[in-house]
């Protein structure tokens, strides 16, 4: 049996503890103003890439930005809430989030990096070393990914225009790639991420 995608929410009228459960949901979302960093504008249960925005860039780079945004918007959602303990908890030996966090801000400068036809710097290398860190700062670890979020976002508009198949080198091996496939990969990379730190910030959270 197929169910559209707002079956729950229409049966709100009927289900007091579902019409509850959104509002939870929505709570999460606004607590965010109160600690000083704005929630992300909400847009119903259309995702970024159905919004019909971006339309001045291209396909690819439109995608890869689009992804961003909705990272960003589901990170807000799911993670922000979070303690400084349950930010850098592991469960069953779990990453943190945290790590995910700080994994996903100093990656899309990384990637982006290559992607600009350039090599990682010894800071670059130096960060890379921290991400696993177990003092993760709540304030800090945010602040960090939403810096990162919107310097990639200037950046990927920055190459919109260039060539996709433009070759490019990855990492001390100088593996071959392409401008395209680095931008696809930012995008994929990213929601990976995105997603792993959302099921382990709803571990951390039911406890």
């Amino acid at each position: 049996m197929r169910f559209s995608p707002n079956f729950p929410l229409n049966l709100c009228m009927s289900f007091p503890m579902l019409c509850f459960a959104k509002q939870a949901v929505n709570s999460r979302c606004y607590k965010k103003e109160e600690k000083g960093m704005p929630a992300p504008t909400t847009h119903g249960s259309l995702e970024p890439w159905l919004r019909g925005t971006l339309r001045d860039a291209p396909a690819v780079p439109r995608a890869v930005l689009h992804a961003l945004e909705l990272a960003r918007e589901d990170l807000w959602k799911w993670c922000y809430s979070l303690s400084n303990a349950q930010l850098n908890e592991r469960p069953s030996g779990m990453a943190s989030v945290a790590f995910h966090l700080r994994h996903i801000s100093r990656s899309l400068d990384r990637l982006l990096s290559y992607a600009e036809g350039r090599q990682l710097t010894p800071e670059q290398l130096e960060a890379l070393q921290s991400e696993a860190d177990i003092d993760g700062n709540h304030e800090n670890v945010l602040a960090e990914l939403d810096a990162a979020l919107l310097r990639s976002e200037e950046r990927v508009r920055a190459l919109a225009r260039d060539d996709l198949e433009a070759p490019r080198t990855v990492g001390k091996k100088k593996a071959p790639s392409t401008l395209g496939g680095l931008l696809v990969h930012v995008a994929e990379h990213t929601q990976r991420h995105v997603g792993q730190a959302i099921t382990t910030a709803k571990i951390v959270a039911s406890r």
